[in-house]
């Protein structure tokens, strides 16, 4: 969630430096894959968990963006001003549906096809099921992690941008929770926490579900802190539900 604001800030510097929004959503996704292959491969050489290292770096890279912002927000209502195009595209609407959610679905097609229609989507769940099986059918696993990091990292760029674009300005807080619902939206989903099963519709599933649950709570008046405390327990249930299934499956 760190890479986020990150993404966001060089995105709004690079308009200030009068830089078009699309050339500078250009430059921003390949700063999205090389952050992205850098916690990939600090994954892969070290050897700790995943969820360990990405938690790290995680506060790493938040810390980079409170050092390099100085928790300053940053309008970019001027810059983007000129190119209506691109704000439109970004945040605009096709009848009644916003286009943010037209690429929301758009990046879960593409995902899903490479996911369960793709030669690497198997060697993605061949990986997470059991590395050692998949390095014994010769799958190069550190490089499926690590491809799967560069993903993650151009996704950020792509969220942070559409997220600075829509908001008008970068704020250094920008993602702060993302992570866990994030991680609630897959466990809804289906997706083990373990590794190996996993489905694109299913987590797009668990995200509106997660969306819808959230909207809720926020019409009923319930405190923000509630909200979060609400979905934290929302994990630990499917979580348990989860394995309760995938035991009964073996």
């Amino acid at each position: 969630a760190s890479l986020i604001p990150l993404c966001s800030y060089v995105f709004a510097t690079s308009l200030m430096k009068g830089i078009s929004p699309a050339l500078a959503l250009i430059i921003l996704l390949p700063v999205g894959a090389a952050l992205g292959f850098i916690n990939g491969t600090i994954v892969v050489k070290t050897g700790l968990p995943s969820f360990i290292i990405t938690l790290s770096t995680m506060m790493f890279w938040r810390g980079v963006v409170f050092i390099l912002s100085r928790m300053a927000p940053i309008s970019i209502s001027k810059y983007i001003k000129p190119y209506p195009y691109f704000e439109k595209m970004l945040t605009g609407t096709i009848g009644r549906f916003p286009l943010q959610l037209i690429w929301f679905v758009g990046i879960a097609i593409i995902l899903g096809i490479l996911l369960h229609f793709n030669k690497f989507g198997n060697w993605i769940f061949a990986t997470g099921s059991s590395k050692g099986a998949a390095r014994a059918m010769g799958i190069n696993t550190d490089m499926v992690k690590t491809t799967c990091y560069i993903i993650i990292g151009v996704l950020c760029a792509v969220v942070g941008t559409l997220q600075t674009v829509r908001l008008g300005s970068f704020f250094a807080t920008q993602g702060i929770g993302f992570e866990l619902k994030a991680i609630a939206a897959a466990v809804v989903g289906g997706t083990s926490l373990r590794g190996g099963v996993g489905n694109v519709l299913n987590i797009f599933l668990g995200v509106l579900i997660i969306k819808f649950i959230e909207n809720g709570l926020i019409l009923m008046k319930v405190p923000v802190f509630g909200v979060e405390a609400f979905i934290g327990l929302a994990i630990i249930l499917f979580v348990i539900i989860n394995n309760f299934i995938q035991r009964q499956m073996t």
